[in-house]
């Protein structure tokens, strides 16, 4: 939740608002069994793309805005589940989101580098602006920082591919290895900070840290009704109703036909409009379903919404009580988590099989790549 806002260009402690009561609120009226709602990838760079070129970098502004947004984001939502308007998600072009979803996953990659490697980047209009930058300036590595990132994305794609096996071989059962498969983030944020705050590496070596997070509950906020701003963000809120919907419910469906159950588009709409508005009022900004989550979830054995609320609680105790553990964690680790998620986002074989099925399909995927990455994130999908 933390690396996410920050990838939203948000404060830290924005994705754990983010991850409360939204989860409450689906958990109570979502469809789904397992779907763990929450801030994600891909929703948080298109909140920074939204946001950035209005908030003219006034951190109070920025996060009024990604409150309006959510705000925004609820309304659609939850007035297109009302009308029961889930059926024109039929209508968005596969091979567009998969040509989306790959474009951004790089744009989503470099913009974590700069934690990983060490050294400021700051953010450009295009992506090709961004690239030139950061390898113009390795020279300015901090190896201690490099070396951080490497560490921990290696034990994360280590977890990721080979653990579960591993356990299994133990004679662990699949319900307890594919859980503790997931938990490498959690190691690498524990065993890092507790590296970096023995051997002081913020002072001596300069390894950036997250510094302080604000304890305390969620804080009652409430987002701007300005219209003209409004109106600014409206292509953005309209582009994470329908991206940040189609990714929740293709993860929706996807484990829900494990278990031969069923998915209600319509209320899926309406579970995820009432989460946002409830993150709007409360300190977040938008979500919606993850797939890492959400599998997470499945494996554990959840079978009701109270899984989330379950969440919830204890995102809830943590912010409450832990906060002040987070202080020296490194940046370099949040960027670590976020490079190793988005890997998955980059589906080279839905590529070959729409490439082989007609390459019609095939042209509105690399058309969209290339114009995600060279034109923008809403441009590109539009």
């Amino acid at each position: 939740g933390m690396a996410y806002a920050m990838l939203a260009g948000l404060p830290p402690q924005v994705g754990l608002y983010a991850s409360i009561v939204p989860l409450f609120i689906y958990g109570l009226l979502g469809s789904s069994r397992v779907l763990a709602v929450g801030p994600v990838a891909i929703v948080s760079l298109i909140v920074a793309s939204g946001i950035m070129p209005i908030a003219n970098g006034d951190v109070t502004t920025y996060v009024l805005l990604a409150l309006t947004l959510a705000l925004m984001v609820g309304i659609v939502q939850f007035g297109m589940g009302l009308f029961r308007l889930g059926f024109l998600v039929n209508f968005l072009s596969h091979p567009v989101l998969v040509g989306f979803t790959a474009a951004a996953a790089i744009v989503i990659g470099f913009s974590q580098l700069k934690h990983v490697l060490g050294y400021s980047v700051p953010r450009f209009d295009h992506f090709y602006e961004q690239v030139g930058y950061t390898f113009s300036h390795l020279g300015e590595i901090n190896w201690v920082t490099l070396s951080i990132g490497l560490a921990s994305v290696a034990i994360l794609l280590f977890f990721k591919y080979r653990a579960a096996a591993i356990f299994k071989g133990w004679g662990i059962s699949e319900s307890w290895a594919i859980p503790l498969s997931k938990s490498a983030p959690l190691i690498i944020v524990i065993g890092f900070t507790l590296l970096v705050q023995l051997l002081s590496l913020d002072q001596t070596v300069g390894v950036k840290i997250v510094g302080d997070v604000p304890a305390g509950l969620p804080p009652l906020t409430l987002p701007t009704f300005d219209l003209s701003l409004w109106a600014l963000l409206l292509p953005t809120a309209l582009t994470i109703s329908f991206v940040g919907y189609m990714e929740s419910v293709s993860v929706a469906k996807s484990l829900a036909s494990k278990r031969r159950q069923k998915i209600d588009a319509n209320q899926e709409l309406i579970a995820l409009g009432a989460a946002n508005v409830g993150a709007a009022f409360t300190g977040g900004y938008p979500v919606t379903g993850g797939f890492s989550r959400s599998v997470v979830n499945f494996s554990a054995g959840a079978n009701t919404g109270l899984a989330s609320i379950v969440t919830g609680l204890l995102i809830l105790v943590a912010v409450l009580f832990l906060t002040p553990l987070f202080y020296y964690l490194p940046n370099a680790v949040l960027g670590a988590i976020i490079l190793v998620a988005v890997i998955n986002l980059i589906d080279v074989e839905a590529f070959k099989h729409i490439w082989d099925y007609n390459s019609g399909d095939a042209a509105a995927l690399i058309i969209t790549f290339f114009a995600v990455l060279f034109a923008g994130i809403e441009r590109g999908i539009l």
